[in-house]
């Protein structure tokens, strides 16, 4: 039999231009996500924390220079590293109650798509490329055209990573810690509160080391008082009563240091309303309004993540309130001015407890006369 001369011939360039598009846009859109959720949510936290913003921007980075410069290495990376995060997936899609047919059709299977559909193509460019050096045709001698493509792979990212850093700056440079962290007087928008001090009343974690969800917060008082498993509250979701009734803050002591055995009723948590009145702009009231419906606030000024309200180096960037928004959600109010319920995940008030969500309880002034303010 005689040797085949003439293979299938793979012509086109399109594959691979494709591809190299497909990667740029992706590496692009991680890299915007993560220093987007980096300056928005990370900023202030220690160093090697940050990088968990910056990996699946620099993982994906990686995979496109490598599927660029060696296409049949690279579109077999892609399509193994797309198998291996989408089994992660659902896994934890499973374990937080997120797996459905909906999520599979429209979130699962496009990330899959992704990675396989631009395997292949790259596997396609590489047949392309081996048939260029079959014909001997020799390469590109000028070094710009040769790199091009990795080029545009490395510089449109860079150049999207310099454009996200400009536009979070000023929120950035203008955010105020004057390092203290105990009880504060704030003076809102028609709203003066006494904010609980660092401890048991502002963001305090579970022995678990996460912090509580809105459930937790609502129940603590029930028994065995803490955060510990009540077996009577296990399937239950709890109601704006059970949050104005046995409430972590019901049982913090007058100077907000720690939590006694029986409830002292001096501290409570806020209302959504209040959070969003005293929202900060550079160490001051932001002077937000809102309406009681809208999910974003009327501010006068951009609020900020800073002192008297919020703790810059300390991850929450939202405050649980008081106030149920149905039976399984809650509503929380991040330090922007948005005001939020719900998410992707289900029964919110049980389930979610995340670094993200912190709580701080507050008190009425009380006017001591003839004594410094800050005493309250």
């Amino acid at each position: 039999m005689s040797r085949i001369q003439n293979p299938v011939k793979h012509k086109s360039k399109l594959p691979g231009i494709i591809a190299t598009a497909i990667v740029i846009v992706v590496t692009s859109s991680w890299i915007v996500w993560g220093l987007g959720e980096l300056y928005y949510e990370g900023w202030g936290q220690p160093f090697p924390q940050l990088l968990n913003y910056l990996i699946p921007g620099a993982i994906f980075l990686i995979f496109s220079l490598v599927s660029v410069m060696w296409p049949l290495a690279g579109g077999i990376i892609l399509i193994a590293a797309g198998s291996v995060f989408s089994i992660i997936w659902s896994l934890l899609a499973f374990s937080r109650e997120w797996f459905s047919i909906k999520w599979v059709l429209s979130t699962l299977l496009p990330f899959m798509g992704i990675f396989v559909g631009v395997g292949v193509l790259f596997i396609w460019e590489s047949r392309y490329r081996r048939q260029k050096r079959l014909e001997k045709k020799k390469p590109k001698q000028n070094w710009f055209r040769r790199y091009f493509r990795c080029l545009l792979v490395l510089g449109l990212p860079m150049i999207t990573a310099i454009a996200v850093s400009v536009y979070y700056s000023p929120l950035i440079l203008s955010r105020v810690d004057d390092g203290e962290r105990g009880a504060r007087l704030i003076k809102g928008n028609d709203v003066t509160l006494v904010w609980a001090p660092q401890g048991p009343g502002w963001n305090q974690k579970k022995t678990s080391g996460v912090y509580p969800s809105w459930n937790d917060i609502a129940l603590y008082g029930v028994e065995p008082v803490g955060f510990h498993k009540k077996p009577d509250t296990k399937n239950k979701q709890a109601t704006q009563k059970d949050m104005d009734t046995t409430c972590i803050c019901r049982y913090l002591s007058d100077d907000g240091q720690k939590l006694m055995e029986k409830p002292q009723n001096i501290w409570r948590m806020p209302t959504t309303e209040e959070v969003i009145r005293s929202l900060v702009s550079q160490g001051k009231s932001a002077e937000c309004n809102w309406d009681g419906e809208s999910l974003k606030a009327d501010c006068q000024k951009q609020p900020n993540k800073g002192t008297p309200l919020w703790a810059p180096d300390q991850s929450p960037i939202y405050y649980w309130s008081r106030d149920e928004y149905d039976d399984e959600e809650a509503w929380y109010v991040p330090y922007t001015g948005g005001i939020r319920y719900g998410g992707v995940i289900h029964h919110q008030k049980k389930d979610w407890a995340n670094p993200r969500h912190g709580y701080r309880c507050v008190r009425e002034v009380k006017s001591i006369k003839g004594k410094d303010q800050k005493q309250y």
